[in-house]
């Protein structure tokens, strides 16, 4: 069974795709403004990157697996917190992500631009998981396992890949930055809930 695509959800793909075109036609300047680029003195880093970033990709299967997972995960979620706040938390999960790589490239060094959704997506398994941890999930599209395992499973994979530096050319840290950004984004909603419930006598 297919997810019935909610508004939100529906919005951030149309965009996503809207600019995937634009990216076929103006490519470089695109590119230069609106990729996340390294911090630096002569760098062309801007601070709406943070967002933009997330909007661009390289290639169809790039922007295809992204947005299927949007497609998948991200529906549950908004009809489960409304698209105000699923679409916050999607926002949040991708700057996020992009600090996270800015950090690690300053860290590390490492040159060259960041694009894609991952992260704001990665936010996004990681809040499925949490809240519909026992869905069963299809790895490989053929065996089945819990979300929760399977999202855990993934993260690590991708804590290991960045650790390590296989796959060069993805960006592992800003994948496990957007579920950073994710988780205490609801873990300050949970708080919030919690401190909501007392009354003073």
């Amino acid at each position: 069974m297919f997810p019935a695509l909610t508004p939100a959800t529906r919005a951030i793909i149309l965009v996503n795709v809207l600019v995937f075109i634009l990216e076929s036609v103006a490519m470089q300047p695109i590119l230069l403004h609106f990729a996340l680029w390294p911090l630096g003195p002569d760098s062309f880093f801007r601070p709406w990157q943070l967002v933009t970033y997330a909007f661009l990709h390289d290639g169809v299967l790039h922007i295809f697996f992204n947005m299927f997972a949007l497609y998948v995960f991200g529906p549950a979620l908004e009809q489960y917190w409304g698209p105000r706040r699923y679409v916050g938390y999607y926002f949040v999960c991708v700057i996020a992500a992009g600090a996270t790589q800015l950090a690690v490239e300053q860290l590390t060094g490492s040159p060259g631009a960041t694009i894609g959704a991952s992260g704001g997506i990665f936010g996004i398994l990681l809040a499925f998981a949490i809240l519909f941890p026992r869905v069963r999930l299809l790895l490989y599209f053929a065996i089945p396992m819990p979300a929760w395992l399977f999202v855990s499973g993934y993260a690590v994979l991708e804590l290991l890949f960045g650790v390590t530096g296989t796959e060069a050319g993805i960006a592992h840290f800003a994948h496990l930055g957007g579920m950073l950004g994710g988780a205490v984004m609801m873990l300050y909603w949970r708080l919030r809930a919690d401190r909501g419930g007392w009354r003073r006598s």
